[in-house]
């Protein structure tokens, strides 16, 4: 196994999660080789990329437009984000796109019983059941990638009974100690600068929220199989301690690790391999002089509380979440909402959802697409 080279399709190659996916595929030539990669607007980073790495697949919506002219010289086919995440060639899929956009790549992806490393969020969240369940039909594997879901995922490694409680952390954000009229005042530089992570803008500012949390809490029920109920969260500040299980007998384990996404990414791709990599940050226990943990203020930040609800709600009402908490940040960042408008968007627009129990996938995308338009109308409405 040791040996074994992965062919790794890298799905929104020019994003934070794709750029340090390809950092630690430069690190290991020997044990990992691109066949795939794909992007949204960035073409010209994606042209270097297919430069460096001479993929055999390669999607972009304007080279899909315009041929290859849009893309350097080289001999690879252009193909639809689900066509890679299907192809034969592939061993591993990584989802790290952003938003709603990745889903149909996913459910691809585990239909043709492939590896899923998943950092994208949206997919699980708005088709949990549909994904799981096709996953385990067609022998397919998902690989957490987020750094508390790969927390989860290795303190469960080697367990025979299924977890007590899970604990997820969190940041808290740059704004956990905010007044109420502080919150109102937030501009969108300040929300992208996140104390801890480097990451794309709209997970970002979904940490700020704390929405980020809330989808993480949906996504936990999926990948382990949790209820609700046994999914906790708190806020712990530093981000050394990644997230927690508790077991039947009361002993909790945790991982623990410097804040940086290459660490979880590289233990996906890797996995069940544990790779030694110099260029990996690693803790100094002589720095650290305290790890505190408090519960979240879900009346200061109610996105958490709304994506718990609408994830024990089920149905439609996660896609509705997605939806409208992407076009929700989308205004904010061009100054158009205020910070603190972002929930309450969110919350009309899942108060106006009549939900479908049990949804396909074409009732999910619709859902997905009546959630935007109703925040659009809610912003024309004043």
């Amino acid at each position: 196994m040791g040996d074994t080279v992965k062919r790794l399709a890298v799905l929104g190659s020019t994003g934070s999660i794709g750029q340090q996916t390809l950092d630690i595929v430069r690190a290991f030539p020997h044990k990992f080789r691109i066949v795939g990669l794909a992007a949204g607007r960035n073409t010209d980073l994606l042209a270097r990329q297919v430069a460096e790495f001479k993929p055999g697949l390669v999607y972009h919506p304007s080279a899909a437009e315009r041929g290859r002219e849009a893309l350097p010289p080289g001999e690879y086919k252009l193909l639809s984000l689900e066509e890679i995440a299907r192809h034969p060639e592939v061993d591993v899929v990584v989802i790290a796109t952003s938003g709603a956009v990745g889903l149909g790549a996913t459910l691809a992806a585990v239909k043709a019983g492939k590896k899923v490393a998943l950092s994208n969020k949206e997919p699980l969240v708005m088709a949990g059941e549909i994904i799981t369940r096709e996953a385990a039909l067609n022998g397919a594997q998902l690989l957490p990638v987020d750094s508390e879901h790969s927390a989860i995922w290795q303190c469960l490694s080697g367990e025979t009974q299924p977890a007590a409680q899970i604990i997820l952390t969190a940041s808290g954000g740059p704004f956990r100690h905010y007044s109420p009229a502080q919150l109102e005042e937030v501009t969108p530089e300040q929300a992208l600068n996140h104390p801890s992570w480097r990451m794309g803008k709209k997970v970002t500012i979904d940490s700020a929220t704390l929405m980020n949390k809330g989808l993480e809490v949906i996504e936990a029920r999926w990948l382990f199989n949790v209820p609700f109920d046994d999914i906790k969260v708190l806020v712990h500040p530093q981000s050394i301690v990644h997230s927690m299980v508790e077991f039947a007998d009361g002993s909790v384990k945790a991982q623990l690790s410097h804040p940086d996404m290459r660490i979880p990414i590289q233990y996906a791709l890797s996995y069940p391999e544990r790779l030694a990599n110099p260029r990996l940050p690693r803790l100094d226990w002589s720095t650290i002089t305290s790890l505190t943990f408090e519960p979240p203020d879900l009346g200061l930040f109610s996105c958490l509380r709304l994506a718990i609800e609408a994830g024990r709600s089920g149905g439609t009402f996660p896609a509705v979440l997605c939806a409208s908490d992407e076009v929700a940040v989308e205004l904010f960042l061009s100054r158009r909402i205020r910070f603190v408008d972002i929930a309450g968007l969110v919350e009309r627009t899942l108060e106006r959802h009549r939900s479908i129990v049990h949804p396909g996938l074409e009732e999910i995308m619709a859902a997905d697409t009546w959630a935007r338009e109703r925040v659009k109308q809610l912003i024309t409405k004043g």
